[in-house]
């Protein structure tokens, strides 16, 4: 396998049949030793982060592409902590797409002169920009148009699979007692064909759930969901 990045949680190796596969890590993002899926550094390593990660992401992963999601799953080792995908270009340097349910985190931190902690929010979207000298910035869709990363329509499309998905992790999760507060997830074009695909992963480590009003870590989240 010849080695194309280096990530902070995963690692993509580029695969002789043409598709790539990602090696799932330890490390998960936050600050001073405290988890955050919203931060973009390395904030601690947590042993069994990578393969709870590997495990959620198969499993939501599976079921989207069994409705006809379009992602970029094709499938996963647990034993060697690797997921297969195919390739996909992403938007400019890459985006993030928050989908929230309650006010908390960096939402809460802007906006906290008009939102109240775990206030309800009906599945609002917002893009930032994947920087990490800038932090991150959020941009809107005017902006990523005039800025050539993506079209008003391409716009349309990755906003309704935003929800659309993130409404289905939700569905998934309250299956359990769970309740999703946000949720990360990434979208690129597909290289052959594209099309807008979901990428990346979706797991503990870039969402945010709670059962009973309690916050819920990623590894424990990862137990109660595949609990049989």
């Amino acid at each position: 396998m010849e080695l194309v990045y280096k990530g902070k949680t995963k690692d993509v190796y580029k695969l002789e049949d043409g598709f790539y596969s990602l090696q799932f890590k330890d490390d998960v993002t936050g600050t001073d030793g405290v988890f955050d899926p919203g931060a973009n550094t390395v904030g601690l390593s947590i042993e069994g982060a990578g393969l709870a990660c590997l495990r959620m992401t198969s499993y939501f992963y599976s079921k989207l592409n069994e409705q006809g999601v379009p992602t970029h799953f094709v499938a996963a080792n647990v034993l060697e902590k690797t997921m297969k995908v195919r390739k996909a270009t992403v938007f400019g340097n890459g985006l993030e797409v928050i989908c929230r349910f309650k006010a908390v985190g960096s939402f809460l931190r802007r906006y906290g002169a008009y939102a109240t902690e775990g206030q309800d929010l009906p599945a609002f979207v917002e893009v930032t920009l994947k920087d990490d000298e800038r932090n991150d910035p959020p941009i809107s869709e005017d902006g990523l148009a005039m800025l050539g990363i993506l079209t008003h329509e391409e716009y349309a499309v990755l906003k309704q699979r935003t929800i659309e998905i993130s409404q289905f992790v939700q569905a998934e999760l309250a299956k359990k007692g769970l309740e999703l507060y946000d949720i990360k997830l990434e979208f690129g074009r597909d290289a052959k064909t594209n099309e807008i695909i979901l990428i990346d992963e979706i797991s503990g480590g870039n969402m945010r759930a709670y059962k009973d009003g309690q916050y819920i870590e990623p590894l424990k989240l990862e137990q109660i969901l595949l609990a049989d």
